[in-house]
């Protein structure tokens, strides 16, 4: 098979480039896959609340967090209540007249008693320090697509551009690795130049399993090799579906739409403002409110508006329609949404899960297939054992490729002392076998 030299050289480089990476985002996937679970439990001061009573409407508690807070705007208000938990307010940071900047208030989210009013805490979702056990969990969220890397030239992109480089590296891998394990489909000879008894499937058989009982090494082999084909599908999955969400706007999506017929969304046809040029909304919340409640009604959409956000680098409102019950949407890809503009009110679009062409579904179908929630729980645990097989890939691939460097460099070693020996003579090739023994 001429084409296996090259695809050794491929796979042996490409999995160095990308393992410490994967090393990074298989251990932080397997713990975000409980992302929300983790998170209260953590944090129960912040997520739940105690008071009984009738709760206060979530845009007079927005106004209110903005009344405390002028250097803020509440870009994310839940509109949906539960008993027992709080309302949880996402907020960005306004233009600060006197320099032009952006304030730093230090927190991006807030939590309010639905009931009382009150405010239980902020903090930073996704802080990269201090770590504390409120920031503890968005910290590994963010850490997982985009390693942190902090904004240059106008743009925080740089960590989710890299690993999206990585997990496109990835994808294109999981293809040469698979292909280094399968056998030639000529069949072997026996000892008397007869044709081997064993079929190319029985051939292939053995690259299926792991000689526990045959010492260190070959289990590290056996490992990388076995535990990538068995899980191949989902590492296949994890990898492409990490490079479209990465590299979404600058890859995916305009190759996409040059193969199938795509419906954009009203992030696609605009392009962002700069971080420190937010849009300031011209209808207030509530009227976006209205608008979106009535275009719902008359569309038939039978759930209640759940949250409403505002995107201030593309100044369109978004308003969610789900019930408090329904987590991420069918099947973990979010809910029906309107779109409005923010300046004069238009409806710019809508999303409506797993309808629209090939296409569209394809796309929607990304994230639910990286997070698992496609499957729901089994899906979860699925994903968040693929973290841990992930890491052990990671760390057995570096382990063999030092023991096959070492290896080729010792093979060296003998053959330029032999190379010498047979110039030196008998009694120097004999002390140099000896020296190279040691």
């Amino acid at each position: 098979m001429a084409w296996r030299p090259l695809f050794v050289v491929m796979h042996r480089w490409a999995g160095l480039l990308i393992a410490l990476f994967l090393l990074v985002s298989g251990l932080t996937g397997a713990v975000i896959s409980w992302d929300h679970e983790l998170d209260e439990w953590l944090n129960q001061h912040l997520t739940g609340a105690t008071t009984d009573g009738e709760p206060m409407s979530p845009l007079l508690l927005a106004n209110r967090i903005e009344a405390r807070h002028p250097q803020v705007a509440v870009t994310f208000a839940p509109l949906a209540t539960q008993a027992g938990h709080s309302l949880a307010f996402g907020v960005a940071p306004r233009v600060d007249a006197a320099t032009g900047e952006l304030f730093r208030p230090g927190f991006n989210q807030v939590f309010v008693d639905p009931v009382s009013g009150e405010e239980l805490g902020a903090r930073e979702w996704g802080a990269v320090w201090p770590v504390t056990k409120e920031t503890f969990v968005s910290f590994l969220y963010v850490l997982h697509y985009s390693l942190h890397l902090p904004a240059f030239q106008g743009t925080d992109r740089w960590g989710i551009w890299l690993m999206g480089v990585i997990a496109l590296v990835w994808t294109a891998d999981c293809f040469t690795g698979v292909l280094l394990t399968v056998p030639s489909r000529r069949r072997r000879r026996t000892a008397a130049g007869g044709p081997a008894a064993t079929g190319w499937w029985q051939r292939w058989k053995p690259a299926w399993k792991v000689r526990w009982g045959s010492g260190a090494w070959k289990v590290n082999f056996d490992l990388h090799r076995a535990g990538s084909l068995w899980t191949w599908g989902l590492l296949f999955t994890v990898a492409f579906t990490a490079f479209s969400l990465n590299l979404y706007r600058e890859v995916f999506f305009p190759v996409m739409s040059r193969l199938s017929e795509v419906t954009p969304s009203p992030f696609d046809l605009r392009e962002p403002r700069a971080m420190n040029d937010p849009v300031e909304p011209v209808l207030d919340r509530a009227a976006a409110l209205d608008l979106a409640r009535s275009e719902a009604a008359r569309r038939g959409w039978p759930e209640p508006a759940g949250a409403l956000f505002h995107e201030p680098l593309f100044g369109i409102y978004g308003v969610q329609f789900f019930h408090p019950e329904d987590g991420h949407g069918a099947g973990g890809v979010g809910h029906r949404t309107l779109y409005l503009d923010s300046g004069d009110g238009r409806i710019l679009g809508e999303r409506e899960p797993w309808r629209g062409t090939v296409a569209d579904i394809f796309l929607q179908a990304q994230f639910p297939l990286h997070s698992g929630r496609i499957l729901g729980l089994p899906g979860r645990i699925l994903i968040s054992l693929t973290g841990l097989v992930v890491v052990v890939l990671s760390v057995t691939g570096v382990v063999v490729w030092w023991r096959k460097r070492r290896a080729r460099r010792m093979a060296s070693g003998r053959a330029a002392v032999t190379a010498r020996a047979a110039v030196a003579g008998p009694v120097d090739a004999s002390r140099a076998r000896r020296t190279l023994s040691r």
